[in-house]
C-alpha cells in the first residue's frame, strides 16, 4: 500500500493523503490541456492499464468513512462476478452508492470488450453514477473521464434525493482513446426534474468543458428526428 500511496501522492504534488479530494477537483478544474498532462501521467504511471481502479486501496485506506458512511469498497474481484451476474444487455447503466466507480468501470471493461479496438464508440454507452461522499466524488470524476465516458455523476443521497451537485460528462470527439469533458449542470428545477433529486446546497462553482454540440451527437439528433 505504501508505494501506491507514494505514488499517487507524488502525481498529485502532495505530501499528506488528505489533501488527494481537493486537489483532484483542482486538477478537474484546470484548462483541458492541462488537465490532460495530468491524466498521462497517470495513465504512464499506471502502465496504461485502465481496466481497474487505481484509487480502491488508496481511499479506502486513507480516506474512507467506515464508521459512519460504512464504505468498504467491493474488491475487484467481486465487482468483475457482479458485473458478469448483471450482463451487459442495453446500453445504459446505472449505480447508486458508486464510490470511486470500481463496479462501474468493470461494466464499463465489459461493454468495451463486447467491440473490437476498431468499432468501439464511447457514444454507444452512457453513465449514471451517484455517490453521496464529499471525499469520493473527485476520485469517480477522474475515474469517469479519464477513461472518455460518457454520462452523469450525482452527488446526492439515493434515499432523500437531496443534492450537493450534479455533472454531465461527455467525451465530445467520440475517441475511444481520448478524454471527457467536465461540464456542471445547473442548479435548477430542470436538472432537479431531469434526475429525480432537489438541490440543497450549491457546493460546486460552475465549469462547462464542452464548448459545442459535437458533429456526431448532432448527427444522431438528425437520424432521429428523421426517423420521427
Amino acid at each position: 500500500m505504501t508505494d501506491i500511496l507514494t505514488k499517487i501522492n507524488n502525481l498529485l504534488g502532495i505530501k499528506e493523503s488528505y489533501k488527494a479530494p481537493d486537489r483532484l477537483m483542482e486538477i478537474l478544474y484546470m484548462d483541458k490541456p492541462e488537465r490532460d498532462k495530468y491524466f498521462m501521467d497517470f495513465l504512464n504511471a499506471f502502465d496504461k492499464d485502465v481496466t481497474y481502479d487505481w484509487f480502491h486501496d488508496y481511499f479506502q485506506d486513507e480516506h474512507a468513512d467506515r464508521k459512519n458512511q460504512k464504505q468498504d469498497f467491493t474488491p475487484q474481484s467481486v465487482s468483475s462476478l457482479l458485473s458478469q451476474m448483471v450482463g451487459t444487455e442495453g446500453n445504459t447503466y446505472y449505480e447508486p452508492a458508486a464510490g470511486t466507480g470500481g463496479i462501474l468501470i468493470e461494466r464499463w471493461n465489459q461493454d468495451r470488450m463486447k467491440h473490437s479496438p476498431f468499432d468501439y464508440e464511447p457514444r454507444d454507452y452512457y453513465y449514471t453514477a451517484e455517490e453521496l461522499s464529499d471525499r469520493a466524488i473527485p476520485f469517480l470524476l477522474f475515474n469517469m473521464l479519464i477513461r472518455g465516458m460518457n454520462g452523469n455523476v450525482v452527488q446526492c443521497d439515493v434515499l432523500t434525493r437531496e443534492s450537493t451537485g450534479a455533472f454531465f460528462i461527455q467525451n465530445d470527439a467520440n475517441d475511444f482513446m481520448g478524454f471527457s469533458s467536465l461540464n456542471l449542470l445547473p442548479y435548477n428545477e430542470d436538472t432537479e426534474t431531469e434526475l429525480n433529486i432537489k438541490f440543497v446546497d450549491e457546493k460546486y462553482k460552475p465549469i462547462k468543458q464542452t464548448e459545442k454540440i459535437p458533429e456526431w451527437l448532432l448527427a444522431d439528433i438528425e437520424i432521429a428526428e428523421l426517423q420521427s
